[in-house]
């Protein structure tokens, strides 16, 4: 029965594939299999290479891309390989397929790159080494939707974040006018909502962006029953259109550069009560209060004693990005910016471009040879990395390892000094304290003796007091003799009677 089972499971290729059996594979190609064989018993029309990406088969995938299968193969809903290994997370598979030259910017029917089904999925390994790969960032679907909207309305928030470190943008709409504060609010992922609105240099306009239909991500919060965002983006209008009350007031610097009090805060300053570098809660400066509502005098007086303005808030804002944003011009000539700065850039654009030339016959044949030899070296780079996923090591690998083992070997060896060093330590403490307990007895006894010696020399001997006992005692029975003798009677001492 196993055996029938086994034979059943791997009766084509495309069931070779799926078990990872690479000498089956081998075998059915041998026979006159084609690598690119479409399966006929799925819906999806899968090619060897589409099911191991599909069930993470690397071996295989490696053996398929060697006897040159085809990468780009589609299946009725335009997915290619990299789409299925991306949606299913296997991030060696893809590796594998960007080492051989993958179009990694391969769209379906819906126009999704492999970078939307990864963050549909939230598979951000993969999206990691797409990114690496040269994906582009900022492709539109068929709904508009770049890759970080589509990680914003599946609530990726991990995802997020890696695209917009990779340069993604979120203050664009896509081809119903949502931005993608409108599609973290829509779906309830507040901490998408909460991310977008923080790297957002304009939170007035994000608040009162609309759509096609007019809704703003409140109302559509609000039209879905997503209480969680709709209470956050209350919270935020109310500090919008509270700005004095929304300030902290732990912070007195901070409100008095708000409110344009130069003497407050000179009298905060001066007198040590702030630092004039002091940040609040979101990381703003006295001088990003001052450049945001236009304090030209406040901002001239902290330039003046050497605040610095270059520190960024949380968001990465510096003080003269905070007066671009609110219109302040004149404080923004004050920081430095204005038009000047795009001028010199872009003479200096014009002048690279104005620097080319045209190169001789034997410059053009020398570039020849160096593009042929850089494709060679990269494709002896990805034959390096194909035989590593594989298991195989090279000569400079095995160095490495003796490298690594060699300087373990020395870590372990001061680790066992250490901790001999530590031993010989703590028995030297303990030596040390039995001498001070010594040495505090011997003390004891000392001062011990010493007051016996004092107290002796103080009081009279024992010997003078017996002899002193002895010669009363013997005149007391000399004289009680002798009385008795003259008047027959018995001795009585005066004392005696008197008691």
């Amino acid at each position: 029965m196993t055996q029938g089972k086994n034979q059943q499971t791997t009766k084509t290729i495309h069931d070779a594939v799926r078990a990872n059996n690479i000498k089956e594979v081998e075998l059915f190609v041998s026979r006159g299999a084609s690598v690119n064989e479409v399966d006929a018993h799925c819906e999806d029309k899968f090619t060897p290479l589409h099911w191991a990406a599909y069930s993470g088969s690397l071996e295989c995938m490696h053996w398929l891309l060697w006897q040159s299968a085809d990468m780009d193969a589609q299946t009725p809903k335009g997915w290619t390989p990299i789409h299925i290994a991306s949606i299913r997370g296997h991030e060696p598979c893809v590796q594998a397929l960007i080492n051989n030259n993958v179009n990694i910017n391969t769209r379906d029917r819906r126009n999704q790159t492999s970078l939307h089904m990864a963050c549909a999925h939230g598979n951000s390994f993969v999206l990691h080494s797409l990114l690496r790969g040269g994906a582009d960032v900022n492709h539109r679907d068929i709904n508009g939707w770049p890759p970080a909207y589509t990680a914003a309305y599946h609530g990726r928030l991990g995802c997020l974040q890696m695209l917009v470190k990779w340069g993604a943008k979120l203050d664009e709409v896509d081809n119903e006018g949502n931005a993608a504060a409108h599609l973290s609010a829509m779906e309830g992922h507040l901490p998408c909502l909460k991310f977008i609105i923080s790297v957002t240099r304009d939170i007035t306009s994000i608040l009162g962006a609309r759509n096609d239909q007019g809704d703003t991500p409140k109302s559509v919060a609000e039209q879905f029953f997503k209480e969680d965002c709709c209470r956050y983006l209350d919270a935020l209008e109310w500090e919008q259109d509270h700005p004095e009350q929304a300030e902290n007031l732990a912070f007195p610097a901070h409100v008095a550069a708000f409110n344009g009090d130069l003497e407050h805060v000179k009298l905060l300053v001066e007198q040590g009560v702030v630092n004039i570098n002091e940040r609040d809660e979101r990381g703003a400066t006295l001088a990003h209060k001052a450049a945001g509502q236009g304090h030209l005098e406040i901002l001239r007086w902290l330039m003046e004693m050497g605040a610095l303005m270059d520190t960024t808030t949380q968001s990465g804002e510096t003080p003269k990005d905070v007066a671009r944003r609110f219109g302040q011009l004149a404080c923004l000539k004050l920081l430095g910016g204005g038009v000047a700065e795009n001028l010199a850039g872009n003479a200096n654009h014009n002048k690279k471009d104005s620097s080319k030339r045209r190169f001789s016959p034997k410059e053009e044949e020398r570039g020849r040879a160096k593009q042929k030899f850089e494709e060679l070296q990269k494709q002896f780079e990805i034959a390096k990395k194909n035989y590593r996923q594989l298991g195989g090591e090279f000569e400079e690998d095995n160095q490495r390892d003796t490298a690594e083992q060699d300087l373990q070997k020395k870590i372990e060896e001061l680790d066992a000094q250490l901790a001999f060093e530590r031993v010989k330590r703590e028995k030297r403490e303990s030596e040390l304290d039995e001498c001070r307990r010594e040495i505090a007895r011997l003390i004891n006894e000392l001062r011990a003796m010493e007051a016996n010696k004092h107290h002796a020399r103080n009081r009279p001997s024992s010997e003078c007091r017996q002899q002193r006992t002895k010669k009363s005692s013997s005149i007391y029975t000399k004289q009680s003799r002798r009385v008795e003798k003259e008047t027959g009677l018995p001795f009585m001492r005066k004392s005696s009677l008197n008691s």
